[in-house]
């Protein structure tokens, strides 16, 4: 044996000290492989839309109906299947409408317990004991426990088991016994979370959004562009805030950054009344919904948005020119002004600005920070650095999330995985070295990191820059357009300046050769093995397909945010992978809770089967199967090592005095 794996069985020895104990772990171990895999649930592009993307965390994107279907098939009618699962998806305000209506309380109590106990032994059949143990509510743990293992259908136990639901009827208890439950069934059904980018935006609430992922048991998170730049600002990015504040501005969001999160924006406005004071910022309208927003706003916001759309271009031009690697040297149009005659250069041609009130550039030196705006960025700066909730979320998002995730055999990410027109990987230079597909991903996310986390000012400055540079260059695997062209919308008229051309990966997605060639740089294989896709609307309202490729991609962006759903039909897809194979849902918009508990509603419209496997997939066939197959490997090893007389069983003796 060699050293190395002696050392390493003697370290294991610790944990199982004898043979009993070793073989016990087997044991458990290989039964556990046996097990149906768990239900992963994918979801997209959630764009601050809160209402929804907590409906379909609810529902679980129809795998709580489908269990329901499962469970009582024909021996409930439909309406008391609708109310179960909208029980089960809103306990807390179902149970409000229940108590109000209800004549005969005890007799609801008891048919309604017994149908969740049937639930939740359904949904908690696929996990061990121990698992079901570790997820039931502290409250209530014996009580759930003995109702889910115990035999009322048994004379011994028949008494005892109808006594407890009656005694907790008694004392009182039962409507928080019921909203324990269905937590408990909305936990079980799906195992596990892919949040596939784009948290942030549009929508007003990504701080909830990032709440409830944050107390959610499992779940991961691939980097949207929507994201990272958010990353950027709490990483200290100037650039990086002057956009968050910017886009925050542009949809009437600004009281996310006051009142969610605390930043102080009171330097800004002031600078703004200032230097914008009788500008109409004409070009600078909001693009707000009038439910969410208070009008008498307008015209300070609108003067914000400009001034500080102003300092993003003239701290990304500073940016740009500390790097010309980054390829974006024709993105510098703040030089290109030529004020006299009101017109802008753009890629050799002349165009007349919709605009020419620039009071803060110094047309010497146009990049340049006025000494007032530098004061106010610092100060900015300061404010999203020293945010402690904004700080949680960011290192959530670091801690739980990556650019990009191979899991089970599937390929999450965000965007695209930048292309040559002829199918080859576009190389892409960072920091003096060349790298193409994976590659170029690990190290944009190395840099990333170090944006953030990094001691070093050095490789702290060169990580933030990084960050900008995944939100909008255009070679970043998130972004995936030939340019941003942000400064064109708004100051110049005409349409064509406004226009960002794709990466070539958006139709050459069309082609299962190209599909096969990017799941292998990615070290996958096969027909099983899928890319699922974010950042696309799919406009499904013009026939177009998410299922790519017989199936090999899924792009499941169907227009969550509600700024896309004109443009889509759709209120989103979301994917749900579970034992038997994968399932997309498309969803309708969504309208509010009260009326998806008054009316019992539901917004998922249709179900699309994706892949049916012929074999029920197991614990065995999952990564964590692989890692479990690795450790039953080693616990072998150790219970020969025992066996063999290479090491010595830990047996204690009670010492008898």
């Amino acid at each position: 044996m060699e050293k190395t794996d002696l050392r390493y069985l003697k370290s294991l020895s610790k944990q199982y000290p004898t043979v009993a104990a070793a073989a016990t772990e087997i044991i458990n171990l290989q039964a556990i492989l046996s097990l149906p895999k768990g239900t992963e649930h994918f979801i997209t592009d959630i764009h601050g839309e809160y209402d929804q993307f907590q409906h379909v965390m609810r529902n679980g994107s129809g795998a709580i109906k489908r269990k329901i279907e499962e469970e009582f098939g024909n021996t409930i009618s439909a309406a008391e299947k609708k109310a179960i699962a909208t029980l089960i998806y809103y306990p807390e305000q179902k149970m409000e409408q229940v108590l109000k209506e209800e004549e005969n309380m005890e007799d609801w109590y008891k048919v309604t317990l017994y149908r969740l106990i049937r639930m939740c032994k359904s949904a908690s059949s696929k996990y061990t004991r121990s698992k079901v143990r570790k997820a039931l509510p502290k409250d209530f743990a014996y009580v759930i426990e003995e109702l889910l293992t115990g035999r009322p259908d048994v004379s011994d136990q028949e008494a005892y088991y109808n006594e407890i639901i009656n005694s907790v009827i008694r004392t009182r208890r039962a409507t928080e016994l019921v909203i324990a439950f269905c937590n408990l069934i909305r936990r079980l059904i799906v195992d596990h979370l892919h949040v596939v980018g784009d948290i942030f935006d549009r929508g007003p609430y990504p701080n909830l959004v990032m709440d409830t992922l944050m107390t959610h048991h499992s779940v991961d998170i691939q980097w949207g562009n929507h994201d990272v730049y958010w990353m950027g600002a709490a990483a200290g990015s100037q650039a990086c805030i002057c956009n968050v504040i910017r886009i925050s501005a542009k949809y009437g969001n600004l009281n996310l950054l006051e009142d969610s999160y605390g930043i102080n924006l009171v330097p800004l406005a002031r600078f703004a009344m200032n230097c914008y004071d009788k500008d109409p910022c004409s070009c600078f309208k909001l693009d707000y919904r009038e439910d969410e927003y208070d009008v008498r706003d307008t015209l300070l916001d609108e003067k914000m948005h400009k001034a500080v759309a102003v300092m993003q271009f003239k701290l990304e031009g500073q940016l740009i020119r500390r790097h010309p690697e980054f390829n974006m040297v024709p993105r510098l149009l703040l030089d290109k002004i030529d004020i006299e005659k009101g017109t802008v250069r753009i890629e050799g041609q002349e165009y007349p600005l919709r605009d020419t009130h620039f009071p803060t550039i110094d047309w010497n030196d146009p990049y340049a920070l006025s000494s007032e705006e530098e004061e106010v960025m610092e100060r900015l700066t300061l404010a999203f650095i020293n945010c402690e909730k904004l700080q949680r979320h960011v290192r959530f998002l670091f801690t739980q999330g990556s650019l990009y995730k191979v899991h089970n055999g599937n390929l999450l990410y965000h965007g695209c995985v930048p292309m040559n027109e002829d199918g080859t990987f576009t190389k892409v230079t960072i920091y003096g070295k060349e790298y193409a597909g994976k590659e170029l991903y690990d190290v944009l996310e190395n840099y990333a990191r170090k944006g953030y986390y990094a001691i070093d000012k050095k490789e702290k400055q060169k990580g933030q820059d990084i960050l900008w540079f995944i939100w909008e260059n255009q070679n970043s695997p998130v972004f995936g357009k030939a340019k941003m062209t942000t400064f064109e919308r708004y100051f110049v008229a005409d349409k064509k300046t406004h226009e960002e051309p794709k990466n070539p990966y958006y139709h050459l997605f069309e082609n299962e050769e190209i599909v096969n060639r990017i799941l292998a740089e990615f070290g996958l294989a096969g027909e099983e093995s899928h890319i699922i896709n974010g950042h696309i609307p799919v406009e499904t309202k013009r026939g177009e397909s998410p299922v790519k490729c017989n199936g090999k991609l899924l792009i499941i962006d169907g227009g969550f945010s509600k700024a896309y759903q004109s443009k889509t039909g759709i209120a989103g897809y979301t994917l749900i992978y579970n034992s038997y194979g994968l399932m997309l849902a498309a969803h309708e918009p969504f309208e509010s809770v009260e009326k998806a508990v008054r009316e019992e509603s539901d917004i998922i419209s249709h179900m699309v089967s994706v892949q049916h496997v012929l074999k029920r997939k197991t614990v065995a066939d999952t990564d964590m199967g692989k890692g479990l197959k690795e450790y039953i490997k080693d616990l072998e090893s150790l219970l020969r090592a025992y066996r063999e007389g290479v090491l010595v069983e830990k047996i204690h003796i009670e010492e008898n005095f």
